[in-house]
């Protein structure tokens, strides 16, 4: 199985990051701090960890370390910020951290390195070219998935509105952000 574990405090963008995930067929799993993190990376031995630069209790560099000091679990890593900073960038890079992404990001632009790290290739629905990228499921507007991209940014969906559709982008522009 391809496994990920997802380490991010921000419980909605963790919840919307293993949605999608496993909306790609995925295995996902979560941790919100860094103690637990360490401690599921150890059980699960992940494919590919989502490290949160900043965890309540420790840096993400600090779970990497520890997670690489276990034998047994040889995973690739992908670090997400919401402070991209050349310090954090130039760790990342002496640590072997191949991919950082900057918060907000498209869900998408997550899954592309994932599937990189794991070696999976994967197409987009509807073509036989390879050279397309990856499945990219489409949300609708009555799927429950919070957070949407607007404008450049993660806004959380009005999903009290009973199928109405918000004011707003329509369903397409909220995926490419066009």
């Amino acid at each position: 199985m391809n496994r990920v574990l997802v380490v991010d405090d921000e419980q909605t963008l963790a919840q919307n990051l293993q949605a999608y995930l496993q909306a790609q067929g995925l295995e996902v799993h979560v941790a919100h701090d860094g103690a637990s993190g360490i401690e599921q990376a150890e059980r699960l031995a992940p494919q590919v960890v989502v490290l949160d630069y900043r965890l309540p209790d420790m840096e993400g560099f600090q779970v990497l370390e520890a997670v690489r000091k276990n034998r047994q679990c040889h995973c690739h890593f992908v670090l997400i910020t919401a402070h991209p900073t050349a310090e954090v960038r130039e760790r990342a890079a002496e640590l072997g951290v191949s991919h950082v992404l900057f918060k907000p990001f498209p869900l998408m632009e997550l899954a592309r390195p994932i599937f990189d790290l794991m070696g999976i290739e994967r197409r987009r629905r509807g073509t036989d070219n390879p050279a397309d990228g990856f499945v990219e499921r489409r949300q609708t507007r009555n799927e429950s998935f919070p957070l949407q991209l607007y404008d450049g940014s993660w806004v959380l969906a009005d999903r009290r509105r009973n199928g109405a559709k918000p004011p707003g982008p329509d369903d397409d522009q909220l995926l490419t952000g066009e």
